[in-house]
């Protein structure tokens, strides 16, 4: 499937104003179709999401490039994830960077995810089931930090786990939401709103 991915590049995310090179090779090599159900394989470099089960989605192509761009990456960072979901953000940033921590609040999500990428390779992803509003600390800080699901607002442990220089791209808010690119330096915080997102609630665990 070379060639739609190349297609799906061209003409879903460069035609957008997506330009990082990395970026673009990064969504040129990692196989969507392998992320998604069997059923939507024919789908899987089409322009929208596509269901995952436990009412979970995996973004659109050009919303994960366009996120991963934003966040600015270097090969030697470290970067945690909030939203495992299929894996497939994953995938892209594990080709970006150092290593990639990820937590997942659905342990079926986890699991399968955690199948894939080991499938094909990806040997610098770490995945955990855990509650994404409190993070990873023990494995902090992170030069970025990606959250996949709309938070009502700004997890500030998630921002306490960002490295002084560090970049978070987040959706935030319930029935309105906006993609935010955040910055922290010098102890400073500032905010800049890219685009309008309908991305699914962040939610913490179930109670036993």
């Amino acid at each position: 499937m070379t060639d739609e991915r190349n297609e799906m590049v061209r003409a879903q995310i460069q035609a957008r104003g997506v330009h990082d090179p990395r970026v673009l090779d990064a969504m040129r090599t990692v196989e969507r179709h392998l992320f998604v159900p069997i059923a939507y394989t024919d789908d899987a470099y089409q322009d929208f999401p596509l269901p995952i089960g436990e009412h979970q989605t995996i973004s659109q192509p050009y919303i994960v490039a366009l996120m991963t761009e934003l966040l600015d990456t270097q090969a030697t960072d470290r970067v945690l994830e909030i939203g495992t979901g299929s894996g497939y953000q994953t995938a892209v940033l594990s080709r970006l960077v150092a290593d990639v921590y990820s937590i997942e609040v659905v342990k079926t999500l986890s699991e399968r995810a955690g199948a894939a990428l080991a499938k094909q390779g990806y040997s610098n992803v770490h995945l955990r089931v855990g509650d994404g509003y409190n993070g990873w600390p023990e494995q902090g800080p992170y030069d970025g930090v990606i959250i996949t699901a709309a938070p009502p607002e700004i997890p500030r442990k998630l921002m306490d786990q960002l490295t002084d220089g560090g970049r978070m791209v987040v959706p935030v808010g319930t029935s309105y939401q906006e993609l935010l690119l955040v910055e922290k330096k010098g102890g400073e915080i500032k905010k800049r709103v890219i685009t309008a997102v309908r991305f699914v609630p962040m939610v913490k665990p179930k109670a036993p």
